[in-house]
């Protein structure tokens, strides 16, 4: 159980809506369905991300304020093609200038689902992601959904995927928890090394 006090506190669908208090943040990135919605909720403790069987539903950046110390920001999935074309582009840009404009922007959590191997856009982002100052941390979603040895070979076959170490690669769970306690822990780790906000 998340024992920090997290409300939500805006959807921004343009830059100018994006947090200035100078409160270092940690994003949450992933395939549309992989489950980031799911995800935070767990991390929270509580509903406070939008949850739907339908991909594609977030449709802004929504931030929450985590112990009025900083923010987790839940970012737009990325492959939904039912989305429009120029929807597809402005979310694409507006998340563009959020990860490679934000002096605030500590850490990035992007999330893959492990049942799968990843697909050539989880490739494209993962690299993106690992050429900018951010920190990155991929999470492995629905670990629960593959048996210990199944999901040890899964792991194995997402880190060849996007050419990382396995031990690089964070099993996640929001049935039993699993990987929890090691993200919140990765987290508050990249907290302590922030600066502190003005």
């Amino acid at each position: 159980m998340s024992r920090h006090v997290i409300e939500w506190d805006r959807a921004a669908h343009v830059e100018s809506q994006f947090p200035s208090d100078g409160r270092p943040q940690v994003a949450f990135a992933g395939r549309s369905n992989v489950g980031k919605s799911s995800l935070l909720n767990c991390l929270f403790a509580q509903r406070l991300a939008g949850v739907s069987r339908t991909p594609g539903k977030t449709r802004s950046i929504n931030f929450y304020r985590v112990d009025d110390r900083f923010y987790l920001v839940d970012l737009p999935g990325y492959g939904y093609a039912q989305r429009s074309k120029s929807d597809r582009a402005r979310f694409s840009a507006l998340i563009g200038r959020f990860l490679e404009h934000n002096r605030a922007l500590c850490g990035v959590a992007h999330l893959v689902d492990i049942r799968h191997a990843p697909s050539e856009l989880d490739v494209r982002i993962s690299r993106y992601l690992r050429e900018l100052p951010p920190a990155v941390l991929t999470v492995l979603t629905k670990a629960d959904k593959l048996s210990r040895g199944a999901g040890a070979s899964q792991r194995q076959l997402v880190a060849r995927g996007l050419e990382v170490e396995p031990s690089a690669l964070l099993p996640f769970s929001v049935v039993d928890g699993r990987g929890q306690r090691e993200l919140w822990s990765w987290i508050l780790d990249l907290m302590g090394k922030a600066k502190p906000h003005e």
